[in-house]
């Protein structure tokens, strides 16, 4: 499918030294010199060698890429091609019996006539600055300067509605815009090697179709989204993919056998796309760095293969690339502590054949209730350790993030404290929330300092075989830093290696419960990791010692509570 394109511009710069003409093309506005900072950006070229890159099929923008131009004169409204013949002016004899003959070869190479070339979209970038694509619809589209592309995808994230004071800029392209940016670079060698102007100005790796796509919209993106365009947590991310292209490329590989290449997103359009293409999309999120692996410099081919490079660039230049959008913001954290007050809530959702175990969970009440404030797509719960269902947490509570992935309002302190006092409120009492925060990332470092450390305190109601008695509950609390040995419980085997730890209880106290002499009271300090039922009933002599053989008796857990979490992070 081809479509009528405009031809282009051109003006070219080292990387290492940047070739800055006398206009500054780090000042584009749409100002009233803009046309004359252009044309001083263009006549600092080698016409002769533009004329010919344009009749190549090399489009305005390329055509200064493959110079090294840099800056927001990428976005400029006055690059189209009768600008730049009006610029450039009327060939010599000699620059047309140059150009002459490239076209000839051209023509002679692909059977296309001169017009015909100049239909076919840029054969280096295939469109993609041409602002032309294949949407979702498998419908071309062209959009007429940089700045309708920079509306189209400003009014993608207006609907979206996300809350933004700031953005970053991620583009996604197939590796075979390199090679083909190898090829006309092989051709250019070939031709003009020996010309001061190529020592000069043309260097071993150009300005990046990415880069340059980044300088066309950024600064009207700026402008539509009110934002600044800087490292941020919301990202809007450009997919370009067109496998055609990538099959022809592949045929003639300039990569040894060895190299490994890059495998990009397969977006089919404008369309916002899910979580499995961001996984697919491989980019650089920067304008430096942005390297595809098993990249090789610009002059490692061999110069028998120019012609050969032009013809395969002229051939396959006729199918624009689909263009997919992607706007996410990376997650958002919320920091805090909970409390469990029933014996029939999971802490997260629990489910064995399709039949909900407990009538809710602690991850749904406080994630369900949290997530819709934020108009996030989804939660994800992490705790600092958990009690079983029908163990309570009391006391100071146990450490939890919530993750929103991809939210789009950030809340204010003071909504934040709205959300504890709705979930504190719920009319069920199943759950509760203290210290309810936003944290950064770093709240994953917070609550997981010392986690292996940490110590936890319980209250169980136990009942033993025989009447209390005072020595016991002396002998059990001289009892400090107790060694004790654990096989992995039995009711846990099904999902946990069998193995032995060792754990200590750090102290223990008994409360006599009034009127019954085989109930009491156990307080207990111990090792994050213990497992107090078993070490209770001695779980068939797999954790030794236990209360029973200390008290010497068979003793049985009633109930159980988790009293305290002894960690520092979100106590206040």
């Amino acid at each position: 499918m081809a479509t009528e394109i405009e031809a282009a511009k051109v003006v070219l710069e080292p990387e290492v030294a940047p070739v800055i003409y006398s206009a500054d093309v780090n000042q584009f506005n749409g100002g009233k010199d803009d046309s004359r900072n252009v044309e001083d950006v263009v006549r600092g070229l080698p016409s002769h060698a533009v004329k010919e890159l344009l009749s190549l099929g090399v489009c305005v923008r390329c055509i200064f890429r493959l110079f090294g131009i840099q800056g927001p004169i990428y976005g400029h409204s006055l690059l189209s091609p009768s600008i730049l013949s009006s610029i450039l002016g009327e060939l010599t004899v000699s620059e047309e019996d140059n150009v002459g003959n490239v076209l000839q070869k051209c023509e002679n190479a692909t059977g296309l006539t001169f017009e015909e070339l100049q239909r076919k979209v840029c054969c280096l970038c295939l469109g993609i600055l041409q602002f032309t694509f294949y949407d979702d619809r498998e419908v071309l589209v062209k959009k007429d300067s940089p700045k309708n592309l920079a509306s189209l995808i400003g009014d993608m994230v207006k609907q979206e509605g996300h809350q933004i004071d700031s953005f970053s800029l991620e583009v996604s392209m197939p590796p075979d815009i390199l090679e083909n940016d190898q090829s006309i670079w092989l051709h250019m060698k070939t031709k003009y090697v020996s010309e001061p102007w190529f020592q000069e100005k043309l260097c071993s790796k150009c300005t990046t179709a990415k880069d340059a796509l980044k300088y066309s919209i950024i600064n009207s993106l700026e402008n539509l989204l009110d934002s600044i365009c800087s490292v941020s947590s919301f990202r809007i991310r450009l997919t370009y993919s067109h496998s055609k292209a990538s099959e022809e490329t592949e045929k003639i590989s300039y990569r040894t056998e060895a190299s490994k290449r890059r495998k990009t997103g397969t977006g089919n359009g404008v369309n916002i796309v899910d979580d499995f293409l961001l996984s697919r999309v491989q980019c650089a999120d920067s304008f430096s760095d942005e390297t595809v692996v098993g990249e090789r410099p610009l002059n490692s081919m061999g110069d028998q293969e120019s012609l050969k490079c032009c013809k395969l660039l002229l051939e396959k230049a006729n199918e624009p690339y689909h263009f997919a959008v992607l706007f996410y913001r990376t997650p958002i954290y919320f920091g805090g502590r909970y409390l469990k007050y029933s014996r029939n809530v999971s802490q997260t959702r629990w489910i064995i054949d399709d039949e909900r175990m407990g009538e809710a969970s602690v991850e749904e009440i406080i994630g369900g209730n949290i997530l819709p404030m934020c108009r996030g797509d989804n939660y994800k719960f992490h705790a600092a350790g958990r009690e079983d269902i029908d163990v309570r947490m009391l006391g100071s509570g146990r450490p939890f993030l919530i993750e929103v992935q991809n939210a789009r309002h950030l809340p204010s302190e003071a909504f934040v404290k709205d959300i504890e006092t709705e979930i504190n409120n719920l009319e069920n009492k199943l759950v509760g929330v203290k210290n309810l925060k936003l944290v950064g990332s770093n709240g994953w470092n917070l609550m997981h300092e010392g986690e292996a450390e940490k110590q936890k305190q319980y209250a169980a109601i136990v009942w033993i075989s025989r009447h209390l008695k005072e020595e016991d509950m002396q002998s059990v609390s001289s009892l400090k830093d107790l060694k004790v040995l654990q096989r992995t419980p039995v009711r846990v085997l099904h999902r946990r290696s069998p193995l032995e730890r060792e754990k200590i209880i750090h102290w223990m106290k008994i409360e006599s419960i009034a009127g019954s002499s085989q109930y009491f009271l156990l307080h207990l300090c111990t090792q994050a990791g213990t497992y107090i039922k078993e070490f209770v009933h001695g779980d068939l002599g797999r954790t030794h010692p236990n209360v029973g053989s200390i008290l010497g008796c068979r003793a049985e857990i009633l109930q159980l509570d988790v009293t305290d979490v002894k960690m520092d992070c979100f106590l206040t």
